[in-house]
């Protein structure tokens, strides 16, 4: 296995990489301190498992760095790592299909459970931000959303199917048509095209 970690705060870099160390004492870490070294890195290592960057590097526009590595190589996973807990992130990094958003003031054990998710081809995004994302989220008929509502949406825009989303949220495909139909209800659609675009109107994603 092999994995990027591109942070420009070395002690951070370091911490991180000293904890996929001891999950994985025989993957290849690599690490960088910006987006192009990141990217650079990349090119050598064209089968690299995953990438974590630094949401608030200086020298580049996060959106637009994760944009350059995924046209560069778009399946690669990419995770995203902020001390920002800005729900607005949370949905920026969702809407680039980021596969994980770990707050930088997590607690370790949380850390290593949520990197094992990650590494084991799930993803994971704080309970936490999520709720605070759907809160701000004032639905026309004055509902909002739910977390779970607001990760199926999430995957619902990605094209994953109920089998896919399933899997990715630890669930049984019934739950995730339960889900799926609150969310419908919720939006005011009536299939689940018509749920993303009107979702996207609304400024939900």
């Amino acid at each position: 296995m092999k994995i990027i970690i591109a942070d420009d705060h070395a002690l951070y870099r370091d911490g991180l990489r000293f904890n996929l160390g001891i999950m994985l004492p025989k993957a290849q870490i690599l690490d960088a301190s910006s987006f192009a070294q990141a990217l650079d890195l990349l090119k050598l290592n064209n089968d690299a498992d995953l990438v974590l960057v630094n949401l608030d590097m200086s020298e580049a526009n996060w959106e637009n760095g994760i944009k350059t590595l995924k046209e560069f190589l778009p399946d690669v996973r990419i995770g995203v790592m902020s001390a920002s807990e800005d729900s607005h992130n949370i949905k920026k990094a969702l809407n680039l299909g980021v596969c994980c958003y770990l707050p930088k003031n997590i607690d370790t054990k949380v850390l290593n459970s949520a990197l094992g998710l990650v590494l084991n081809g799930a993803t994971y995004f704080p309970p936490t931000l999520l709720k605070q994302a759907a809160d701000n989220m004032n639905l026309a008929n004055g509902k909002k959303l739910t977390n779970r509502q607001f990760e199926v949406l999430k995957y619902l825009a990605q094209g994953l199917s109920n089998k896919q989303i399933a899997y990715q949220m630890g669930v049984s495909e019934a739950t995730v048509k339960l889900h799926i139909n609150a969310l419908l209800r919720a939006v005011g659609a009536t299939n689940r095209t018509q749920a993303v675009i009107k979702a996207q109107k609304m400024g939900v994603i």
